[in-house]
């Protein structure tokens, strides 16, 4: 009678774990063949022209126009990195205007020969935008100026005394007709010299004899 009391209970125990089990809501597993292989992403690269920094470089400035001296520094671009490229300013072919996010207007300007343009790209002609112009002109206090730099009192300059008239010394040529002065010429004093050695030979060749 015992045995048969337990077992009711047993089965009764069984019977409300059951029911207890099928009425609370749980999670159903899925039983898919999950895949066990990597799946590769798909990364986008950026269609249109492109340019790419020359990568002997560290970096390059971004300008705000085609110009290093007026227009503004706005960015870098890294050694190899590349951006967008939009167009060529107009009579100032070796700038190039790019995408650059991030500053007024998304764009800026890259010196040429500091990038490579993608093969085959054709780059339209683009305005050049205005040159900005200064909030304010710096100007100086003439009295302020004046008390740190002082003023300078002109001093005169020496005058010049030019120095004498140089006497150059007159030399008188002589004169051609002038017949003061007897000059023997030097043919005739040669043949004088010339008959007294021979007259002389001719003595000695007689006394010899």
């Amino acid at each position: 009678m015992m045995s048969l009391r337990k077992s009711a209970l047993l089965a009764a125990m069984l019977a409300g774990l059951f029911l207890l089990g099928a009425l609370l809501p749980h999670e159903q597993v899925a039983l898919a063949q999950q895949p066990t292989g990597s799946v590769p992403t798909v990364t986008s690269t950026p269609s249109g022209p492109i340019v790419r920094v020359d990568p002997s470089l560290d970096f390059i400035y971004v300008h705000a126009g085609p110009g290093s001296f007026d227009y503004p520094r706005i960015g870098v671009l890294l050694a190899n990195e590349t951006a967008p490229a939009i167009g060529r300013a107009r009579d100032r072919n070796d700038w190039i205007q790019i995408r650059y996010p991030g500053v007024p207007g998304s764009t800026g300007w890259v010196y040429a020969l500091y990038v490579k343009l993608s093969p085959g790209a054709f780059l339209p002609l683009v305005d050049v935008p205005p040159t900005p112009t200064p909030i304010s002109t710096p100007t100086i206090n003439p009295t302020l100026e004046a008390a740190f730099i002082g003023q300078q009192t002109p001093t005169r300059l020496p005058t010049f005394t030019p120095p004498p008239p140089l006497e150059l010394p007159s030399f008188n040529e002589p004169n051609a007709t002038d017949t003061s002065t007897t000059r023997v010429p030097a043919g005739l004093l040669i043949l004088s010299l010339a008959l007294f050695g021979l007259m002389g030979a001719v003595i000695s060749y007689l006394r010899g004899r």
